[in-house]
């Protein structure tokens, strides 16, 4: 979990890097930009706006040698080590941007190296450095006053609710290659900021082992459990996964087949699925790990809850309380009208 809510912008630097391809040139400020009270607010909600609103997938600075080959790992220890550094290595951090600038479809824009205060990852208080760019120009209207009238200037400027890209490293897990959060509102050159300028691969800690190992869950429950019992049995099995998720700190995965497993047939059934399907997860070799409480939060809010009927009709059971769905729920087979039914208990309805 990250806290960016004091965060502190200490230096900002902006640069324009141009497209290499297109001959487009690339444009390094001497100084570093002058902050003030007014621009500050603004630039925070512009920076960090995109990683409050959404999940926090991690990532972490790779090299299929060693880390120390990794020119962006190598700039941010820099910084990191010496930040009083930060404008002249941002230099640095923009060259080698332009250089993976060399595909036709990149955009030109400005590009702002940030150091960063009074943030909290995994309730670790740290310093971070953020780099975002800017690409996507917004048609504004300008009005000056013209004797009697008000004359229309069209000009064009950057839209301060839509960061195009970014990324926040965190003074965190040094040795892993730091802890990233990025954003890419732009998908046309996803492989350009991701692969070639940061050069990154998943952060497999707790929260997306916890994710990859509850989507795993999901999509067995809809291969094998719905094909061989019916729909009310595999949102019970998701029930049942999530919420021994959410009641322990620890997986273990033959504790959680004991209790999850309500038919013992499952087990050699889910054991071959991990075998056939585990790769894709990156789960293929895990059978213990820490649980991310947030990772559980978000997959309950995912996972659907909901028998949707052909007759118009949706059922929808409790994930607090799964034990409900299986004493007041029936499922049966009525042969005079060919049609199956669910057969509902309760002693009073509830008031909405």
């Amino acid at each position: 979990m990250i806290n960016l809510y004091n965060t502190h912008i200490e230096n900002l630097s902006i640069h324009r890097v141009g497209n290499k391809s297109k001959n487009e040139g690339l444009y390094l400020s001497e100084a570093p930009y002058a902050l003030n009270d007014e621009i500050t607010p603004l630039l925070k909600e512009f920076f960090f706006k995109p990683f409050r609103d959404k999940e926090e997938n991690y990532y972490q600075f790779a090299h299929d040698v060693d880390l120390e080959y990794n020119e962006m790992y190598n700039f941010v220890t820099e910084i990191f080590n010496n930040p009083s550094q930060v404008h002249e290595i941002s230099k640095k951090i923009n060259q080698h941007l332009y250089e993976q600038s060399n595909h036709p479809h990149i955009k030109s824009g400005e590009v702002y190296v940030t150091y960063l205060t009074h943030l909290t990852i995994d309730n670790n208080p740290v310093d971070a450095i953020g780099v975002f760019k800017s690409e996507i120009k917004t048609d504004f209207l300008q009005f000056e006053e013209n004797n009697s009238s008000l004359e229309m200037v069209l000009q064009q400027g950057i839209n301060l609710n839509k960061l195009d890209k970014g990324c926040i490293i965190f003074n965190y897990k040094k040795e892993e290659g730091y802890k990233i959060l990025t954003v890419d509102s732009n998908r046309y050159d996803a492989r350009y900021w991701l692969e070639h300028f940061l050069s990154v691969d998943v952060f497999e800690d707790e929260n997306f082992m916890t994710k990859k190992y509850l989507q795993f869950c999901k999509d067995f429950a809809k291969d094998v459990v719905l094909p061989a019992e019916d729909k009310q049995q595999e949102v019970l099995f998701m029930n049942r996964a999530i919420n021994h998720f959410a009641k322990n700190d620890e997986f273990e995965e033959t504790a959680f087949l004991n209790e999850v497993m309500e038919n013992p047939e499952f087990i050699p059934e889910f054991k071959n699925y991990k075998v056939d399907k585990g790769a894709k997860y990156s789960i293929e070799d895990v059978s213990n790990f820490p649980i991310s409480n947030p990772a559980v939060t978000d997959a309950r809010k995912k996972i659907k809850n909901t028998i949707q009927l052909d007759t118009n009709i949706q059922i929808k059971l409790d994930f607090i309380n799964p034990e409900s769905a299986e004493k007041f729920v029936e499922k049966g087979w009525d042969e005079e009208k060919q049609m199956y039914y669910y057969l509902v208990y309760f002693n009073k309805e509830q008031k909405s």
